[in-house]
């Protein structure tokens, strides 16, 4: 988890973990490799005094497959680095969870969803909590507190006037930047481009070798990298599952199967559609986002000098990668914010949208909407007027995000802001 000049960057999730695992017999922490889990787990088991058992290493993966029981077996707290690997161990707590289900007894990380390992995987239900571990935020590379959101819940048009001054200096230059380089700690530190974009190379070859074939078996492996390149292509997209399946050669339940286990692997999001009715919610598509922009970046050959190109083209790339980054940027502080209990992009029959809508636990919404230009335009507040309007009261703040330098109100609880307030405090 440090950053290109070797400083570890402190991580927000640490605080609620530890809150967590003072809450629930277990805490996992799930999230791509190569991302901080392991260091995160070193910094819990020295605050909370526990042991780590790391399953990467092949010994102690085969000591615990043979013998979970036995090597969980004491009264520290016990830290299971990608548990995965001998999902068999889960079993095992269970039973040790039968005779104490005390809070605070296990950490586990692990580098794929949890709902997609085998049945084994489930037997922890109503015992566990889990917590995302994405790629570093902004503004956790920055060293600084912004919480946008719950602010945004509690008193909006002060978080627009304070975000108002002073104004951003951020360029689409930066902005591009930032969406080439992504959050992955490893690939920031390297020392050139080039060195970053072998980095990212070789984290996808061996995240579809290794991670995404381990939990299911692949017919068609050869198809998998270019399911994944052309869900980095419809980023920030209305998933297009059959465009896809034509476009690589396979059906379409495969190609819905594969898209679900890049998912499982976390090297993309699939972004379901909100409604407050369910039913709304199953009928209509989601979006797709690769979680990571420096990835989507290197597999899409986009530089930050071709992303900020004022071309047809370029403009057309940088709008969704833009979207992307934004819309991750924005998860990656929900993922430690308590309030904060579903989000999914909104569309209505007319095709007026909103991005991203986030929704509280107490039924509060806020609505983004991104947009990779310096002015806004009325036509850009379509959405969240109609969200607005369709929700009434519920409705707490719409806001447009730009690469504009000005912050402001434009009409009752929809405003504009410079994307850099997402991370400014």
């Amino acid at each position: 988890m440090s950053d290109s000049t070797g400083h570890l960057v402190p991580r927000r999730i640490l605080d609620v973990a530890l809150q967590r695992h003072a809450e629930s017999p277990v805490l996992l922490l799930e999230g791509p490799r190569a991302v901080g889990k392991s260091t995160l787990l070193r910094q819990l088991a020295e605050r909370v005094g526990g042991r780590i058992l790391d399953l990467d290493d092949l010994d102690t993966r085969t000591a615990v497959a043979r013998d979970p029981a036995t090597m969980i077996d004491g009264d520290q707290v016990v830290l299971i680095d990608e548990y995965q690997h001998a999902a068999v161990v889960l079993d095992a707590i269970k039973a040790r969870l039968n005779t104490t289900g005390r809070p605070g007894q296990f950490i586990l990380t692990g580098s794929a969803r949890h709902e997609a390992l085998p049945r084994a995987a489930q037997a922890l239900t109503g015992r566990l909590q889990r917590l995302p571990v994405l790629p570093l935020a902004q503004s956790e590379l920055r060293d600084v507190r912004a919480d946008l959101l719950p602010r945004l819940l509690t008193d909006p048009d002060a978080v627009v006037a304070a975000a108002a001054r002073p104004t951003s200096t951020t360029t689409r230059d930066d902005y591009a930047a930032m969406v080439a380089r992504g959050g992955f700690p490893m690939a920031r530190a390297a020392a050139t481009d080039r060195a970053r974009g072998r980095w990212i190379d070789d984290y996808v070859r061996l995240t579809l070798e290794r991670d995404a074939q381990e939990l299911s078996k692949v017919r068609q492996a050869h198809t998998l990298p270019l399911i994944l390149e052309r869900a980095a292509g419809q980023t920030a997209q209305v998933l297009n599952t059959a465009r896809m399946a034509h476009a690589t050669g396979i059906d379409g339940k495969t190609a819905r199967d594969y898209l679900r286990l890049l998912e499982a692997v976390f090297l993309l999001r699939i972004l379901p559609a909100w409604d407050r009715t369910l039913t709304k919610r199953t009928n209509a598509r989601p979006k797709v986002h690769m979680l990571d922009t420096g990835v989507s970046s290197r597999l899409l050959r986009l530089t930050p000098e071709k992303l900020a190109r004022r071309e047809p083209a370029a403009l057309t790339e940088f709008g969704h990668a833009l979207e992307t980054f934004a819309v991750g940027e924005i998860l990656k502080e929900a993922s430690w914010t308590d309030d904060i209990v579903d989000h999914g992009h909104w569309r209505t029959r007319d095709d007026e949208e909103v991005d991203l809508v986030l929704e509280s636990d107490d039924g509060g919404i806020i609505g983004f909407e991104i947009k990779a230009a310096a002015r806004t335009s009325r036509d850009d507040f379509a959405g969240l007027r109609k969200l607005r309007d369709t929700l009434g009261a519920t409705f707490v703040a719409g806001v447009v995000l730009y690469t504009g330098p000005r912050s402001y109100t434009y009409d009752d609880r929809l405003h504009v802001m410079a994307i850099d307030r997402i991370w400014t405090p």
